[in-house]
């Protein structure tokens, strides 16, 4: 992408009108709408992997991080013709099917992608997201916890992917194989979150209500439902410093890695070296565990 963005560029072969550039949408980190665009350029062969053919939801922040922000999830009028929609329970979704809608997007300010959890046209859910949500806005234990889940997916036979939510929390992704329901992934859910609360009272909590949660760390087995979203992989976060949702080795989870240490600045480094983790690991037998379950 050129350094200097003026009027129209050609991306994909979609002519896409660029307007300030220079805007200043992550003013701490001095990223402007320019360098947005162009690290989304390079986050687009995996960020589009987790949206594509999904009913996306975007957060837009037409003056940064600092101004007003608003969600997004009927399509804006007028739309570009390369721009595909899925009425979905009378909305009217954008699908960000590749590299001229996501620019697009950018240049609206949108700073965040959170996906629906199903393909377009299907009520089966893409993989199993457990939400590991902290109560308080610096949670120093979250990678404890998020190591004590790990550890139990592993006793059960599932492989795992732990990502930063970009925020404050952590999600836990298990790939699945075709055909596992939203109801059987939060059968177990269930049983994972009782457990882990029984062996850890004062650590983890399954109490829906952030004010009846104290200081403890939310095991959200509810929202990977059908109709709610979740930070996608590797979508930016509207957070002082452009922090990245991003996936994890679990020695890196020992390491009591930061959710900020991994931001717009430095991720393609990261993904140029490492890869996606997401996608080395094979669809794990979720569906066989919750057929043994009570």
């Amino acid at each position: 992408m050129p350094a200097a963005i003026k009027g129209t560029i050609t991306v994909g072969g979609q002519e896409i009108t660029i307007t300030n550039p220079e805007k200043l949408l992550w003013p701490d980190c001095g990223i402007t709408k320019r360098i947005y665009l162009e690290k989304l350029a390079a986050l687009s062969p995996y960020l589009l992997r987790y949206c594509r053919d999904r009913l996306l939801t975007v957060i837009r922040y037409p003056h940064g991080i600092s101004g007003m922000s608003f969600y997004q999830k009927n399509a804006p009028d007028p739309l570009p013709a390369f721009v595909q929609t899925a009425v979905h329970e009378n909305i009217n979704y954008i699908k960000l099917q590749g590299l001229p809608e996501l620019i697009w997007l950018g240049n609206l300010a949108a700073l965040e992608f959170h996906p629906s959890l199903h393909y377009v046209g299907s009520d089966l859910p893409c993989e199993w997201m457990i939400d590991l949500d902290p109560s308080r806005e610096v949670e120093p234990r979250i990678m404890e916890a998020t190591a004590i889940v790990g550890t139990v997916l592993t006793s059960l036979g599932l492989s795992s992917v732990p990502k930063t939510s970009g925020a404050t929390g952590v999600q836990i992704i298990v790939p699945i194989e075709t055909g596992v329901t939203f109801d059987g992934l939060r059968k177990i859910g269930h049983f994972v979150g009782r457990y882990v609360t029984e062996k850890h009272p004062d650590l983890f909590t399954l109490e829906r209500l952030k004010k009846n949660r104290g200081d403890k760390i939310y095991f959200d087995y509810l929202q990977h439902y059908s109709g709610k979203t979740l930070a996608a992989p590797y979508t930016p976060r509207a957070r002082p410093l452009a922090t990245v949702s991003t996936p994890l080795l679990w020695k890196e989870v020992q390491q009591n890695v930061s959710p900020t240490d991994f931001h717009l600045l430095n991720i393609e480094e990261r993904l140029q070296r490492m890869g996606d983790l997401l996608e080395k690991v094979p669809p794990q037998p979720v569906k066989q565990l919750i057929a043994k379950l009570p």
